[in-house]
């Protein structure tokens, strides 16, 4: 008589890929996931696809930043090179997502291009925002999404793909990302913590929920397939909000923080783990999300499947 099911297939697995590894590294802020060469990125989406996860949200950490991000789009950037080799292996089993952000990729960590008083520079970052979009389709991507949270970055990222023919590919957007401190522990696994300030300037109040709304119609104005609101837990009410507001499909981003929590929580016995995953992945669902993202994603896929 459950009201919310969960399934492997509604599940999406965040991964690391990382230039210049000789083998992967795990990440200490969050056990039981890595840093992975492109060998080991293989191994880790085949277990995954084979356990049924519905898609695969690949960031890629590359040897050399800039301020440009140049890497981002670079024909040998490392999440290019790791789309397609995993394009190859998977084909269309599996969705492969590719996070669009240049925070990872710039010197500086922030998530668009700096004027020289070291403000982001909205309207600059769309120009890279547009050709980090056209590389990631041709290098195999099934989906785009942008993550910086700059004004207008779906439009810009549809007219890219629209241009180079590519129709097709959708945008999931990540339309309602607040400025969160819950965060931390992606900053060690993707080494783009911002060098000076914070993201508080294109990211989402926490005390704002109406905002979220106007985010999502926007995105939606411009063309998004599929929105995602991050984090999940701390956000439930606005999950809720958002998917009694749209007809497109809604992911919960189970964020680093809320893993590292229950992890921390877990090896201390102070939860049950186990249940702990189930019962907080459950409850994104039943707030409203169709997808969930979350680095406990091939765990709890092969769980349901033997339950």
């Amino acid at each position: 008589m459950a009201q919310t099911t969960l399934g492997p297939a509604d599940l999406v697995a965040p991964l690391f890929v990382k230039e210049g590894l000789e083998e992967m590294t795990a990440v200490s802020s969050m056990p039981g996931v890595y840093q992975h060469t492109i060998e080991s990125l293989r191994k880790a989406a085949n277990k995954a696809v084979g356990a049924g996860v519905g898609g695969l949200l690949l960031f890629g950490i590359p040897s050399v930043k800039d301020g440009s991000g140049s890497q981002a789009d670079a024909d040998e950037g490392i999440v290019n090179v790791a789309l397609r080799a995993l394009r190859s292996d998977l084909g269309d089993s599996t969705v492969l997502i590719a996070d669009l952000c240049l925070c990872e990729y710039t010197d500086h960590g922030h998530c668009g291009l700096l004027r020289p008083d070291g403000v982001v520079d909205n309207d600059a970052s769309l120009t890279r925002y547009a050709a980090v979009a056209a590389a990631q389709a041709e290098a195999g991507a099934h989906v785009i999404a942008p993550s910086g949270m700059m004004d207008g970055q779906v439009a810009a990222i549809r007219s890219a793909l629209d241009a180079v023919g590519r129709v097709d590919l959708p945008v999931l957007a990540y339309t309602a990302k607040y400025a969160s401190a819950f965060y931390g522990p992606f900053r060690d696994a993707a080494e783009g913590a911002p060098q000076f300030g914070d993201r508080a300037g294109y990211q989402m109040d926490p005390a704002n929920s109406d905002e979220a709304l106007r985010e999502v119609a926007q995105d939606l104005a411009e063309g998004a397939d599929a929105i995602i609101v991050k984090p999940a837990l701390p956000y439930l009410d606005i999950v809720s909000r958002v998917a009694g507001a749209v007809d497109v499909p809604v992911a919960g981003y189970q964020v680093s923080g809320e893993y590292a929590m229950i992890e921390a929580a877990a090896e201390r016995g102070w939860v049950d783990r186990d249940r702990a995953i189930l019962e907080t992945v459950t409850a994104i669902r039943r707030a409203g999300a169709d997808i969930v993202i979350t680095y406990w994603a091939a765990e709890l896929a092969r769980r349901l499947l033997s339950s």
